[in-house]
């Protein structure tokens, strides 16, 4: 079944609904996400979404500029943060005239609180001097993403927007640098549709689950990058992968940043405030990829708490900061931890790790969402990515929190507005021939297949070596071994075998795509991190512990190659105002 539409947008979470409120009335928008709108990965973000608004204490998007720029480890853009940052007061306000419910402070105003990595100086004549934390995040108790996504989706219904729920995408149409569509599954009937459009947009998400530790839905497969990935466009800076210092343990259900803005810290067995050794400045309000390595140092040095199944966490404890506070302000994050752990956080401390939660690169942009394919600035017309899957850069090496809900509305918006005038000024480019083929072929192929491979078990395999050798910690050597292994499954990935032949509701098939979207996107991101000689951000060599200015301060752009190794080219990182320094807390 072919269909028509001036605008397609993949994704329903915040960025893609952002940019479909800007296809003006008369063209035609539809919105495909492989989920139920309300279901997009957006409405899991709980602790916040920053603006300098100042409604708690004295703030400026200079201050949120640079505390963007040094979170980045000096690989962010500065011209794109610049933006986002600026951008940042509109775009909370425009949210609350949308109908957003924002908590709110004594005087009616949005309330804030701090989060890790914000701040603002000591001494503000000395803006390069001694930072303190400041209360930057706007939020809506600890359910910020979901009630942010229900009134986009709400403002989207209102506008006629055409949604395609459980359209699992499969293939980018593009031919001469000219996209033309995209080809869906509609995993209801197992149908084939194909998408013809004049503008497309990818707003996908992550791939978590390409890690056994994640904060991420079951449908975070990396589905974006790696149909982009096959069509021979790069992927951006894909060896920085962000772990969230606070998952629930074993389970990597995220426990919010809020809960260390709200006083909430971090002990190891001894009941030692380990922070205060690590980022004396702001403690529990350091960075993310600060965090997470000094809790695994303290796990290394014996300092962790063993569980029953002999693995480690650490203590996020909260006992001291009342039941009002974690009722009013936490509820959702304590429910989680009292739920699926059968811990009470008002009397005893919460058992946490590291959890896989966001990719810092991916599908290359400029600041206005055009996807770009080399440092040249050459684009591929008509196609824009939006949000986790795309690289502006605004998080270049490591995000600062509520940088993330930030980004895609921003962008999300400036995506929708250049989608908008080109579908003004362009016809539609025609179809080629079978533009269905490779999705076509790749259903016969699982359907038919005798082999002996399970989805779950090569799955499990690449979770297991991504978690062990691309994580936290790397070295090369374990880089290598990983690389050997995604070699390994994707040779057995061919001999994959699904059990159901049907086609409504083949979750089988589904699977099975998706594994070999998270195979691609873990070989670009070993790759990526096998690579890069130094430690900036959430990529932390071993083997090169240093950040590297002098040969590493540009961005990594990596060509898939067929099944010879990856191709891997350069741009330049953007700097305009904030010259790299040392980055300490």
């Amino acid at each position: 079944m072919i269909h028509q539409f001036d605008a397609v947008i993949v994704g329903a979470g915040g960025a893609g609904l952002r940019a479909a409120l800007e296809i003006p009335e008369g063209y035609t928008c539809a919105v495909l996400t492989k989920v139920y709108p309300t279901r997009s990965h957006t409405g899991t973000a709980q602790g916040g979404v920053c603006a300098a608004l100042g409604n708690e204490e004295e703030d400026s998007w200079e201050y949120h500029f640079f505390d963007t720029v040094k979170g980045s480890d000096f690989l962010g853009d500065q011209d794109a943060i610049e933006i986002m940052c600026y951008d940042a007061i509109r775009a909370i306000i425009e949210l609350e005239h949308m109908g957003m419910p924002f908590s709110r402070n004594e005087k009616g105003l949005i309330a804030q609180r701090p989060f890790g990595g914000h701040t603002k100086p000591k001494d503000p004549n000395n803006p390069f001097g001694e930072r303190v934390p400041v209360k930057r995040a706007c939020f809506s108790a600890d359910r910020t993403g979901h009630v942010m996504l229900q009134t986009l989706y709400e403002n989207c219904i209102k506008r006629g927007v055409q949604f395609f729920p459980e359209f699992f995408v499969t293939d980018l149409i593009v031919q001469d640098n000219i996209v033309r569509g995209v080809v869906a599954i509609e995993i209801a009937t197992g149908e084939i549709h194909i998408f013809h459009a004049k503008t497309v947009m990818f707003a996908t998400g992550g791939y978590g689950r390409v890690y056994r530790i994640t904060s991420n839905a079951v449908v975070g497969t990396g589905d974006g990058f790696a149909i982009v990935y096959r069509r021979g466009i790069p992927l951006e800076d894909m060896e920085f992968v962000q772990f969230h210092p606070t998952g629930l343990w074993r389970l990597g259900i995220l426990v919010s940043e809020a809960a260390r803005g709200e006083g909430g810290v971090l002990r190891n067995r001894l009941g030692e405030r380990f922070m205060e050794r690590y980022a004396p400045t702001i403690k529990d309000l350091a960075p993310r990829d600060v965090i997470s390595r000094a809790m695994y140092t303290e796990i290394r040095e014996g300092r962790g708490i063993q569980g029953p199944d002999g693995t480690y966490y650490l203590h996020l404890d909260l006992t001291h900061l009342g039941p009002e506070i974690i009722n009013k302000k936490l509820p959702e994050i304590t429910g989680f931890a009292r739920i699926y752990l059968g811990v009470d956080p008002i009397k005893e401390p919460i058992p946490v790790q590291p959890t896989t939660h966001y990719a810092m690169g991916g599908i290359p942009t400029n600041v206005d969402a055009e996807v770009v394919i080399d440092d040249k600035g050459t684009k591929i017309e008509g196609f824009y990515a939006a949000g986790e899957v795309a690289c502006v850069s605004v998080h270049g090496a490591n995000r600062l929190g509520t940088n993330s809900l930030l980004d895609i509305i921003v962008f999300g918006r400036r995506g929708g507005k250049k989608m908008a005038e080109y579908i003004k000024e362009h016809d539609f480019a025609p179809l080629p021939k079978d533009a269905d083929e490779w999705t076509r072929k790749t259903v016969e192929r699982l359907l038919n297949s005798n082999g002996k491979e399970r989805v779950s078990r090569i799955r499990t395999e690449l979770q297991e070596v991504m978690m062990d050798k691309v994580s936290v910690f790397r070295t090369g050597e374990g880089i290598k071994e990983a690389i050997e292994k995604i070699k390994e499954l994707k040779e057995r990935y061919k001999e994959v075998k699904i059990d159901d032949k049907g086609k409504r509701f083949n979750t089988d098939l589904i699977e099975a795509i998706e594994l070999g979207n998270l195979l691609d996107t873990a070989e670009a991101i070993a790759y990526s991190a096998l690579n890069r000689t130094e430690s900036r951000g959430a990529h932390y060599r071993e083997d090169y512990p240093k950040r590297d200015d002098q040969n590493w301060l540009k961005h990594t752009l990596i060509y898939k190659n067929e099944d010879k190794e990856p191709i891997i080219k350069y741009k330049p990182v953007v700097i305009t105002k904030i010259p790299p320094m040392e980055r300490k807390y």
